[in-house]
């Protein structure tokens, strides 16, 4: 597939934002904030950082849109799309994301039955962000619940590094305990995507040449790309760059979003160092742009059979 870089900034955006969410909510029920208005102040202004991502991202997806200012109708299928579920979910965990800050800010006692809404909230987003592309099943390389896994899991990673780094300026008793929590996120998530690249190298095509075209001669060899050279089709499903570029790509996200934010965790804890942890995810969601990038490229759409001398 050719990806469209706004899909990728906005599944790493709201990925991140939501991992920070779940970060906070989960430092509330442990007790923080219950007592100190300072630190229900800290919730509040994490919450808005989290907002901010998600409210990125969004911004990010209007412009895979042909004609923005019908965006609202891609709700009008929630009963069969994911995509239209995730229209519906992401709105509605960036208002209770809303809800949940304002009522820390303002000190009211419902920020827990706010922040479990805005959890179930975040895991449905995480669902159908997810699904979205794991349940196009004549895509081999997405339709996998390692699709799934993985966008939950490096969302995860990503927000919990990110809460890492803001903990160790404002609240360094907690930089420890998340340090470890991103730590273990984000080894999980190279594993996962680990697992996935072996997995999508063992496929095999379930079409082939003959069945593109519905000729079944043993040797078939496409000699012109013919009038439909350059259009949609050609454009849209295929990136256009050669495999060498893929495999470079792949390894430039494994050392980004993986091996250098995992030394750079371990040092910033190790030695007090707020700089190294904040590095360690601006370092990360690089990685994370270069994964979201190779996946949505490393999907064969089957036309590609029939445009071969132009892919």
């Amino acid at each position: 597939m050719n990806p469209a870089f706004s899909v990728v900034f906005l599944t790493t955006l709201i990925g991140a934002g939501q991992g920070l969410f779940l970060a906070l909510f989960g430092a509330e029920l442990l007790g923080f904030g219950a007592d100190d208005p300072g630190e229900r102040a800290l919730l509040a202004a994490g919450g808005v950082v989290a907002l901010g991502f998600t409210a990125l991202g969004l911004l990010a997806s209007v412009f895979h849109l042909g004609r923005p200012e019908r965006g609202w109708r891609a709700a009008s299928m929630w009963r069969t799309s994911w995509l239209s579920r995730e229209v519906i979910a992401l709105p509605a965990f960036m208002g209770l994301v809303f809800v949940w800050s304002v009522a820390h800010w303002v000190g009211s006692p419902a920020t827990l039955w706010i922040g479990w809404l805005a959890a179930l909230a975040c895991l449905a987003l995480f669902v159908c962000t997810g699904m979205v592309y794991a349940s196009i099943r004549f895509l081999q390389e997405w339709a996998s619940a390692f699709t799934l896994v993985n966008f939950t899991l490096l969302g995860l990673a990503s927000g919990f590094v990110l809460a890492t780094a803001l903990a160790a300026y404002a609240a360094p008793e907690w930089a420890g305990g998340y340090g470890l929590l991103a730590f273990i996120l984000t080894v999980a998530g190279a594993i996962g995507r680990g697992l996935s690249l072996q997995r999508n190298a063992r496929l095999k095509p379930k079409s082939t040449l003959q069945s593109a075209i519905g000729i079944r001669h043993p040797k078939i060899a496409q000699r012109s790309m013919g009038f439909m050279g350059g259009s949609f089709n050609t454009r849209e499903f295929f990136h256009g760059r050669p495999a060498g570029f893929l495999r470079q790509v792949k390894w430039v996200f494994l050392v980004l979003a993986f091996l250098i934010p995992l030394l750079l965790l371990a040092l910033g804890l190790v030695n007090g160092a707020p700089a190294l942890l904040a590095l360690a995810f601006v370092v990360q969601y690089l990685g994370l742009l270069a994964e979201r990038w190779y996946f949505l490229a490393q999907a064969n759409h089957p036309q590609n059979l029939y445009y071969q001398a132009v892919a």
